[in-house]
């Protein structure tokens, strides 16, 4: 009885080991943030969101001062998430050899499964305050030039989507000359 509830739950922690794996054939489709879990995709959004920021720097109205600002924080974070996402792969492999081992014992593993989560914890928050500290160059007019331009940015994909009129639209607007 003991022996099959711990195959059932080493079964369980290898499906979740393999869940959280990096899809490596995405990876060349999606980047770096391509996880097949559910976390993976949260600091993937700090990041996209520092570099939207700096492409539209004349529309939102930023200064030298603050793309150079802006920069240091994507560097940064850049830096981070990189080590992170590394040891995270690690502790995951680790996991892995420890569950396909039948000789190892359930407290190494459940403490493996644990730093694992905890590190992409720790990555998650990085990005929040990423995020946080981007937000915190922009002056109020510049954080509603900002939203201005990420709806008109969404609005031009869900049009590329079909969902709306000529996605030409959107190419005219930001050229100034509306259709």
């Amino acid at each position: 009885m003991n022996r099959n509830r711990t195959l059932a739950t080493c079964a369980i922690l290898v499906a979740a080991a393999w869940s959280n794996q990096p899809a490596w054939a995405d990876e060349e489709h999606y980047g770096p943030h391509a996880y097949s879990s559910s976390h993976g995709h949260h600091d993937a959004r700090a990041g996209e969101h520092l570099h939207h920021l700096l492409n539209q720097q004349k529309a939102i109205g930023l200064t030298e001062e603050q793309v150079k600002k802006l920069k240091g924080i994507d560097l940064d974070y850049d830096r981070a998430r990189i080590k992170s996402e590394a040891e995270i792969r690690i502790a995951e492999r680790e996991l892995l050899g420890l569950v396909e081992d039948e000789k190892s014992d359930m407290s190494a593993i459940e403490a493996k499964v644990k730093q694992s989560e905890m590190l992409e914890a720790d990555l998650r928050v990085t990005a929040l305050k990423a995020r946080r500290a981007a937000l915190a160059v922009l002056t109020p007019e510049q954080l509603e030039n900002a939203k201005t331009a990420h709806e008109k940015r969404r609005q031009a994909m869900m049009r590329g989507y079909g969902h709306g009129p000529d996605k030409g639209d959107y190419e005219h607007e930001e050229k100034g000359h509306p259709r």
